[in-house]
Parts: C-alpha cells; sequence; structure tokens
C-alpha cells in the first residue's frame, strides 16, 4: 500500500505568500492531480504558536537567517510563519484539501523546532503519523511539498530510518535555495530514497 504525504502546502509558503517559494504553484497543482492516484493522503503543516523560538522576532538583536544554539541543536531563526490560526497557516488555497484523509502538526512546542512530519527535530515528539500509516498498511510514501531542503528532506530521512520505502516526487517539491535542495536530493538518495516524475506515478 502507498500514501501521498503532503509537506507544508500552505498559503505563507505559496504564491503570493510571505515567505513564497518559487515553484510552489506547480507543486499544488501537481498535489491535486495526484491525490486522485492514492487512497491514502495525509497533510503535514507547520503550525506555529506566535512565541516559537524559531522566529528571529522573538529573540533580542537577532535576525532571520541567523543560527542559534537550542537544547544543544543548532537553530535556523526564521521570519514569522504559518502561526496558528492565522491566513498563512491555512492550507493553499488552491489546494483541493477534500481529498486529504489526515492532517498533522508540526513545530506547535514553542520550544522546539520540527522539520519533518514524523518527530520534531529532537526526536523527542512524534505527531502520530508513523503510526497512521501502520495501521493502515502503508509501505511506500510518495513525498511531495516544499521547501525540498527542510520539511521534504527530514521527513523522507526519518521515513527511510522508519522502514517505508520514500519515493520523493522531484518536479513538484521546489527548494528555496537550488545548492542546498540539490544536496538534499542527494543525502535522501544516498540513505536509499527514489526520485520518480509526477506523470510517471
Amino acid at each position: 500500500m502507498k500514501a501521498l504525504i503532503l509537506i507544508d502546502l500552505q498559503n505563507d509558503f505559496g504564491p503570493g505568500g510571505m515567505a513564497e517559494i518559487s515553484g510552489s504553484g506547480q507543486a499544488i497543482a501537481v498535489a491535486n492531480l495526484l491525490m486522485e492516484k492514492f487512497g491514502c493522503v495525509a497533510a503535514v503543516r507547520d503550525w506555529h504558536p506566535a512565541n516559537h523560538l524559531s522566529f528571529a522576532a522573538n529573540h533580542p538583536w537577532r535576525k532571520p537567517g541567523q543560527i542559534i544554539e537550542s537544547h544543544g541543536l543548532p537553530q535556523l531563526l526564521w521570519p514569522m510563519h504559518c502561526v496558528q490560526n492565522t491566513f498563512g497557516a491555512e492550507m493553499a488555497i488552491a489546494l483541493r484539501q477534500e481529498k486529504i484523509d489526515r492532517h498533522f502538526f508540526k513545530g506547535t512546542d514553542p520550544d522546539m523546532d520540527s522539520y519533518g512530519g514524523f518527530f520534531d527535530n529532537a526526536r523527542q515528539n512524534d505527531s502520530g503519523l508513523a503510526s497512521y500509516l501502520h495501521e493502515r498498511g502503508i509501505e511506500e510514501l510518495y513525498l511531495l511539498g516544499f521547501p525540498l531542503e527542510f520539511g521534504v528532506k527530514q521527513t523522507a530521512l526519518d521515513g527511510l530510518a522508519l522502514g517505508f520505502r520514500v519515493r520523493i516526487v522531484e518536479d513538484a517539491c521546489p527548494a528555496m535555495e537550488e545548492g542546498e535542495g540539490a544536496g538534499a536530493l542527494e543525502e535522501i538518495i544516498g540513505r536509499g530514497g527514489v526520485l520518480v516524475r509526477w506523470n510517471d506515478i
């Protein structure tokens, strides 16, 4: 059994969003087409409280792009994005949300960031996504979303570590930075992930 996992297809990262990622519109269009081909579709979403530690605005004299240390881990600082119960945190307007079977929320703990859909960055808290997939007999995951070098990459690596077969829909996973995206794909492939194109699915 296979499942389609949609990662961070939210207004803040999509067309016209405050942190718009180039290529996000195409990824959303592809998601609408692919959802018809899967019996299980799950969405992973950033859902940050306004006082989240990843927001540069919550650290005096800091700005987005800087790195601090938190809980012994490097923490990249971001502009405020996908704040709970705001328009930016909602799923992308053009996305056919009725096809999504279940939503999983990440980054909800104000003191811990979470890039991937399975665990927070310290791997201390489980989102419930793995259990949900196991209960449905899912063994193969197709990942689609953005940004490639953060949410998609970490979800892929954790999925592989959990024993799932992972496929990256490479032409529907745009990166924030092209070079970082290429590096993310190399790492995913090195761990056993496979790249596919959406029209071959």
